[in-house]
């Protein structure tokens, strides 16, 4: 069995103190970027992890596996419009619901359930986590060397961190990034689903003027962008700049509409988006979908009791989960079986939101 190195090891190699190595992964803005860096590099060349429960990897397995997320706490930032004036309904846009509204993706709860559901199933214990910001990669490396395996939601991890994990544990990708042989990978089928939202929305309702609404910087959103792009070109419909959510979304909304500059449509790249669109709109005095219709991503239970009920794209969330964890299972169990590249269906649930009759 391959010796696995320990803190001292990289102490030693790097010709620092074992708290210096400690203060690098866990509290790295205590250690000076020279000597951050050369530790880090001495980390990664050796293979070394992080490693909490090091005893018990030394003789076997965890029996845990982990998942690590992304803005568990992250609270949206003050969104002040930037059009003078009320709403219609005399309250300001920038007051509730926004200033409190939570950007914690809510397909992330179906996810995990699905992980959890398989682990408990096969009799693993898990883990869950997250980091925002600069200490992202720092809490990856430190939750990894607690787990037999990690499914992870990639966004700000970077991609020479997920690498350096996957040469101890198997790694699990959800919405990743691209191609890559060194984890397996998870996503879902975004261009097929924003190919036939497009093509029900222009088709079925002769829309089109449609504006796409970008969330935030995940990598599902980027792939919904650059599909939604795509089908307009197919379908010979102007090409509109997007809107983004995440920048004074009842402000764009609404010089919008004092503008007469309304598209038909508004195509979402997340149910949450949507369903802000929908309150938005409502305020605004507008009828979802006589003045513009709305559609979503995602088939979240919130878009199913919505009013009007939400037009959208459905992805497998649950499965993604499941599906994660038995990858995790099988690789800890051989590490020398490949790693997989798996793209799930997703399917259009058409209802009212977008004029059609509730189905």
């Amino acid at each position: 069995m391959t010796r696995i190195p320990t803190v001292y090891d990289v102490a030693h190699a790097a010709g620092v103190s074992t708290a210096t190595v400690s203060y690098t992964f866990r509290n790295p803005s205590r250690v000076k970027e020279s000597t951050r860096e050369l530790v880090l590099g001495v980390a990664q060349r050796l293979g070394y992890v992080p490693n909490a429960s090091a005893r018990n990897l030394a003789r076997g397995r965890t029996g845990v596996l982990g998942l690590f997320a992304y803005d568990f706490l992250w609270e949206a930032p003050d969104r002040r419009t930037t059009v003078e004036g009320a709403l219609p309904d005399g309250s300001e846009p920038s007051g509730e619901p926004y200033d409190e509204f939570r950007l914690f993706p809510v397909y992330l709860d179906e996810v995990q359930r699905g992980f959890e559901l398989e682990c408990w199933r096969r009799g693993f214990e898990i883990i869950i986590s997250g980091r925002r910001g600069a200490a992202e990669d720092s809490a990856i490396n430190e939750f990894a060397g607690r787990v037999d395996g990690l499914a992870v939601f990639p966004r700000r991890v970077t991609s020479p961190t997920l690498h350096h994990i996957a040469r101890r544990i198997p790694v699990v990708e959800l919405a990743s990034r691209g191609a890559t042989d060194v984890c397996s990978r998870i996503d879902v089928d975004n261009a097929g689903g924003i190919a036939l939202l497009v093509e029900h929305l222009h088709q079925e309702h002769g829309h089109r003027t449609l504006r796409f609404v970008v969330s935030d910087d995940n990598a599902d959103s980027a792939a919904r962008s650059l599909a939604y792009d795509a089908a307009i070109e197919r379908a010979g419909l102007p090409a509109l700049p997007p809107l983004r959510q995440s920048t004074d979304f009842a402000g764009q909304l609404t010089a919008l509409h004092e503008n007469g500059d309304l598209p038909d449509a508004l195509v979402c790249a997340s149910d949450q988006v949507a369903l802000e669109a929908l309150d938005i709109l409502h305020r605004l005095g507008l009828d979802v979908p006589q003045d513009i219709a709305v559609a979503g991503f995602d088939g979240i239970l919130a878009g199913a009791i919505s009013r009007p009920r939400l037009t959208t794209v459905r992805q497998p969330m649950s499965e993604i989960g499941r599906i994660a964890a038995d990858l995790l299972i099988a690789r800890s169990a051989d590490i020398d079986l490949p790693n997989e590249a798996i793209v799930l269906p997703t399917r259009l649930l058409v209802r009212e939101s977008c004029g059609c009759t509730s189905v």
